[in-house]
């Protein structure tokens, strides 16, 4: 069973595991269970997308219940008129808060988009970053340094491109511990044999907006996941699930 965060007449939002895919895909043809499915077998109701997070996210996933409010909140996801909030743990320290412009092309899948134009011009990207808590560990993951330090960060898209996070986040210079992609691998492989974790620690923590029906703010939270937490108490971070809420976060 899918943890519901959310569910009114017009709209449900669920807590997605990471390594749940959002629904079938002939490029993983091989997996048997979608989110999109699970949801409408759970409610007992066809369910439409609006928005997506990455098979390796976790956290906050909003379905619309018709065709009509599926399209409004689409224009609303596409009008940035939203905020979504992540937790990411990150390699190195981020020392202050910020905000990267950094415009990005668009990835195509090799198969999927060989049919796509290959040269289309970079897409504007925006992400506000601040940076939570911090680590510095007695492992030497890099021959260049005895310790090895990470942070954990709230990130703020204001855009919405492919793998935006993880790619801002390697442009900095910071990748997020667990991107097989865009992250680095030496740290993938301590965190999996060191932590036992194998999961991207990346969380689409909290969505909010005003809904497209009633007119009424909506906020939705998820949880970061006693996995998650397990880890955070071994840096000595917060370790409640109380302690990442959004007021709590702004301390």
């Amino acid at each position: 069973m899918l943890d519901i965060l959310y569910q009114d007449e017009y709209l449900v939002a669920i807590d997605k595991p990471a390594g749940l895919l959002v629904h079938r895909s002939w490029l993983d043809s091989h997996e048997t269970q979608f989110a999109m499915q699970m949801v409408r077998d759970q409610i007992g109701q066809h369910v439409y997308t609006v928005h997506r997070l990455d098979r390796p996210t976790s956290g906050v996933l909003l379905f619309a219940l018709s065709s009509e409010v599926a399209r409004q909140m689409s224009e609303i996801f596409q009008a940035h008129e939203l905020t979504k909030r992540y937790l990411a743990v990150v390699r190195g320290w981020i020392n202050e808060t910020g905000t990267l412009d950094y415009a990005l092309k668009v990835e195509l899948d090799k198969i999927a988009d060989k049919q796509a134009t290959q040269d289309k011009e970079a897409q504007e990207a925006v992400t506000h970053y601040k940076p939570l808590h911090q680590v510095e560990i007695p492992y030497a993951i890099s021959k260049n340094h005895p310790t090895s330090r990470y942070c954990l960060m709230e990130l703020e898209p204001q855009t919405g491109r492919k793998h935006q996070l993880r790619r801002h986040m390697k442009h900095l210079f910071h990748p997020i511990v667990g991107d097989t992609t865009h992250g680095d691998g030496r740290h993938n492989v301590f965190y999996r044999e060191h932590f036992e974790l194998s999961r991207l620690l990346l969380i689409a923590k909290s969505l909010s907006f005003i809904h497209p029906v009633t007119e009424q703010p909506v906020h939705i939270e998820a949880a970061v996941g006693e996995e998650v937490l397990g880890l955070f108490e071994q840096f000595g971070w917060p370790a409640q699930e109380s302690n990442y809420l959004p007021q709590t976060a702004e301390k």
